[in-house]
């Protein structure tokens, strides 16, 4: 959590470092147990700087199973693995999230967060990127907070994400709205 938060320019590479990371997933995972998987978090937004970091949503049939036939897999390969509350700082209901680092820097390059369909918090997280996408005020708007956030807490992911939460959410409350 003390780990750098730096802002870099968008970097044309991350959609096919996503493609790479979807297909190695889908090769040595069990794929009764994987459904759709989404590129989604600001290195998903076409020009938006971010944290060079991609993140995947991958949807899972079951989060047990996950735990329990999924991480010894991505453990094995190198992946860090958490069981993490979906809401707040701690209690069910879980998911499981993965750290992909470089093998060489420690770096961190993927991170994976498995959830079941039903899951709604997660899957809002499309809503948002598709707005930005949309909508390239509102992204410039949200790259100017992430920027002034990771200048203000250069070494504090919790309070740079904690900074975001009421933008991502009057956002994604928008998006709501515009859906037909």
């Amino acid at each position: 959590m003390r780990e750098e938060v730096a802002i870099v320019p968008y970097d044309c590479a991350w959609p096919e470092l996503f493609r790479q990371e979807v297909e190695h997933l889908r090769t040595c995972l069990p794929k009764e147990l994987i459904r759709r998987i989404e590129h989604f978090g600001s290195t998903a937004v076409p020009g938006l700087a971010a944290k060079p970091v991609v993140d995947l949503l991958v949807e899972v049939t079951d989060l047990r199973a996950t735990r329990a036939r999924i991480a010894p897999v991505l453990e094995s390969q190198g992946y860090d693995y958490f069981w993490r509350p979906t809401h707040g700082d701690d209690g069910p209901p879980f998911y499981a999230w993965f750290i992909k680092r470089d093998p060489w820097t420690g770096v961190r390059t993927h991170h994976i967060h498995m959830v079941e369909g039903h899951f709604t918090e997660h899957w809002d997280r499309l809503l948002f990127r598709d707005y930005l996408v949309e909508h390239a005020q509102v992204a410039r708007e949200y790259q100017a907070l992430k920027r002034r956030l990771a200048s203000i807490s250069p070494r504090d992911r919790v309070a740079y994400t904690r900074g975001k939460a009421d933008f991502i959410k009057q956002v994604t409350e928008r998006a709501k709205e515009c859906r037909p």
